[in-house]
């Protein structure tokens, strides 16, 4: 086995987990302590995304864009759940799906309309547009690490956050029993905004760290809301530690079944067939292993306590 290989590999996967529980995260608190099925979660990763490639655009500078749009996309979020989506709180989870669903073409077409359909490129600054040499042959992008460490960052911070703090005691208990919350004393619709916030401001995040590898694009968050949802239920709905440790597992089992199936397969299939079939098996990994959990642990790896 190539070690060089093996070891960008699994920073591969680690920048995949991290950018998956940065989505998956805000979902996955906002489900299990909203009881609230938001599929415009992903349209939010998006906007988040093209807010940042405009406001870099617009101040010339990558760290200045990314600390405007995050504000931006919590406000954006604030104004939507203060509008549109607290009004199917108490609705069935139908109607949370259609309603969101519409959002998601509604907010496609509207980006569509501004930004237009070609998508918004961000040229990273010098600082960042390099690589770190270890050893003779181990070569690792800076940009990339520096994904892998803020997503760290915020995932204990996050899991601090929602264990030792006044306001995580309370989305714990909001997790645990929503009425009894309020009869408390507290503003349990101030609580669900503040939530909400945080969801977004998390997928948000996501979007403006990936959108330099590739670029903020019409419909990039559809392409990654079915990983979110598979993160959420291997890892146990409401849960951050859930979240954090399948977003992993699903970033290794991704990248390393992309570059080392295709090998494997090579001893009993022609090149072409052991090309297609590998990554086809890579993404199959994924969802056998949700198949799995469901199947043994249906509450997910680590259900947050009160969480049904």
């Amino acid at each position: 086995m190539d070690i060089v290989l093996f070891i960008e590999q699994v920073l591969n996967g680690l920048q995949l987990g991290v950018l998956l529980f940065l989505l998956a995260a805000g979902l996955t608190l906002v489900f299990g302590i909203m009881n609230f099925i938001n599929l415009a979660h992903g349209s939010i990763y998006m906007i988040g995304a093209f807010f940042a490639a405009y406001l870099t655009r617009l101040t010339e500078s990558f760290a200045l864009g990314i600390l405007l749009a995050l504000p931006a996309v919590v406000f954006f979020a604030l104004v939507l759940e203060r509008l549109v989506l607290r009004k199917f709180y108490e609705r069935d989870h139908l109607d949370q799906v259609l309603a969101t669903f519409g959002l998601i073409l509604f907010f496609n077409e509207g980006i569509r309309l501004i930004w237009g359909s070609g998508g918004i490129a961000i040229e990273l600054p010098t600082y960042l547009d390099g690589f770190i040499v270890l050893g003779s042959d181990l070569v690792i992008s800076t940009y990339r690490l520096v994904i892998v460490c803020v997503g760290l960052v915020v995932a204990i911070s996050l899991y601090g956050l929602v264990t030792y703090t006044r306001l995580g005691m309370l989305i714990r208990a909001g997790a645990s029993n929503r009425r009894m919350v309020g009869l408390l004393g507290v503003n349990v619709d101030v609580l669900f905004a503040v939530v909400f916030s945080i969801g977004a401001m998390l997928a948000g995040l996501a979007g403006m760290l990936i959108a330099p590898i590739g670029q903020a694009q019409v419909g990039m968050g559809e392409q990654v809301l079915i990983l979110c949802f598979v993160v959420i239920v291997i890892g146990g709905i409401g849960s951050i530690r859930g979240a954090f440790i399948a977003a992993i597992l699903i970033g290794f089992i991704d990248t390393m079944g992309r570059a080392y199936f295709d090998v494997l397969l090579l001893k009993i299939l022609t090149v072409n067939a052991a090309e297609t079939a590998g990554p086809a098996l890579s993404s199959m990994g994924v969802y056998l292993l949700m198949a799995g959990i469901l199947v043994f642990r249906p509450r997910g790896l680590f259900p947050a306590q009160g969480v049904k």
